[in-house]
């Protein structure tokens, strides 16, 4: 039985998950593929610890740019994370002829364009199905299920920490900063969550769809980001009582000449399937003109759903090098290099949706004309008020939600009510997805 050769990068949590399956389900995968993947070699720090994984006598080695250079390594791993030594080894891996699986979606988002042109100009693959949503196939749905659809939107929960967050505060009332101790304790949020609960690890992976989906450069410096560490429960409070749950979503949509892609806490209608995606779960759902509406579920993260995407995209690759197929089969983009635009991304000042607001006015005669007024004055209508709760230092929340408004208005306006003597501390906005609503 032909053997391919496979030199991973990297032996943490993932990377361990990799060598699991290559060396337990060996036999289970040379059945599906007809050859063997033989993990060649396995690069390193630490060599010594027990990973719970038996390697054979010489496959861990310390050296990771030894591995990137021997000759008869067919597909190299990259498990190791971040944009510094990565990207060297990628480089240096498709150099030599070598095909790439990589779930670095950080990588990706930042590097993507030259690593797939490097790639394309080299005659070799580079597959990265674990960088996006872990063990859902949302890379292979988009480059192979949906080639014949027009993409007209993507919608999805691409966080499993945030998601967790929110849970914790949607069904026990907890605290953003109790419900993140929860997650670090846990082990779902890292020591230092920036990446996660401030939408940037979202905003790597829709900027990944986003390439997919509609022929587009990688373009992750123009996505707005915003995070959930300003919701509070009151907020979860009054969007269950309009009918709303909060989740973090990843939010991308074709226009004529552009792309809307955004990241931010969302209010989205109970009966939406994804306001039902709880824990640490992802979601995404895509909208094509010949499939509707599909909805991918399943495990956003961790070393066994990570290493699952991994294994499938060493599977697809060595199914190339079998059946003399070649490279380029599958498009890294989706799109023949050739074919792929620099298509802009709108700022979020240009798009129109609905709004929740929260001021915290004081209670004296006039205030809710005051702040109405201002919003009426940059052409925001209101469609519903609720003034409820305690009092705090003479103040109340007030809450609003509108009718569509274009978000540079709805900033200005913002603006000019928090700088009332009236308003107590800065008003708050999420942003609501309901297709429901009628204008």
């Amino acid at each position: 039985m032909r053997e391919i050769n496979v030199g991973l990068l990297g032996c943490g949590t993932v990377g361990t998950g990799v060598a699991r399956l290559l060396l337990n389900n060996r036999d289970l995968i040379a059945a599906r593929l007809g050859a063997a993947l033989n993990l060649k070699r396995v690069a390193d720090i630490d060599i010594t610890r027990d990973r719970g994984v038996r390697f054979p006598e010489g496959v861990l080695v310390r050296d990771a740019r030894r591995l990137v250079a021997e000759p008869d390594i067919d597909i190299v791993v990259e498990m190791i994370g971040g944009e510094g030594i990565a990207k060297e080894l990628i480089l240096s891996a498709i150099a030599g002829g070598r095909h790439v699986v990589t779930a670095n979606k950080a990588l990706l988002a930042a590097h993507g364009n030259e690593l797939f042109r490097a790639a394309a100009s080299k005659g070799v693959d580079l597959y990265f199905e674990a960088s996006v949503g872990g063990c859902m196939p949302i890379i292979k749905t988009l480059r192979e299920s949906l080639v014949g659809n027009r993409i007209s939107a993507m919608t999805g929960i691409l966080n499993g920490t945030c998601n967790y967050i929110l849970s914790k505060i949607t069904d026990e009332g907890s605290t953003f900063e109790d419900a993140l101790a929860n997650a670090q304790q846990e082990g779902y949020a890292e020591a230092d969550p920036t990446l996660d609960v401030e939408g940037h690890d979202t905003a790597h992976k829709i900027a990944i769809l986003s390439a997919l989906a509609f022929g587009m450069e990688i373009n992750l410096k123009d996505i707005y980001i915003e995070g959930i560490s300003r919701i509070t429960p009151l907020d979860i409070e009054f969007a269950g009582q309009f009918g709303y749950r909060i989740k973090l979503l990843a939010i991308s949509k074709a226009h004529a000449a552009a792309v809307e892609t955004r990241v931010h806490p969302t209010m989205i209608p109970f009966d939406n399937i994804l306001s039902n995606v709880n824990g640490t779960l992802n979601a995404v759902t895509v909208t094509g003109d010949a499939a509707g509406d599909i909805l991918l579920y399943g495990r956003g993260a961790g070393m066994m759903p990570t290493a699952s995407a991994v294994v499938s995209d060493l599977v697809d690759l060595a199914r190339n090098l079998i059946a003399g197929g070649g490279p380029g089969r599958l498009p890294g983009l989706a799109y023949q290099m050739q074919n792929i635009r620099r298509i802009p991304v709108l700022s979020i000042d240009e798009i129109s949706t609905h709004y929740y607001f929260r001021f915290l006015a004081l209670d004296r005669p006039g205030v809710l004309s005051t702040v109405s007024g201002i919003l009426g004055r940059h052409g925001i209508s209101i469609r519903s008020v609720q003034q409820k709760g305690r009092k705090t230092n003479g103040a109340v929340p007030v809450v609003m939600l509108s009718h569509r408004a274009r978000e540079a208005d709805v900033r200005q306006a913002l603006a000019e009510i928090g700088a009332l003597d009236v308003v107590a501390a800065r008003p708050a906005l999420i942003r609501i997805e309901d297709d429901k609503l009628v204008d």
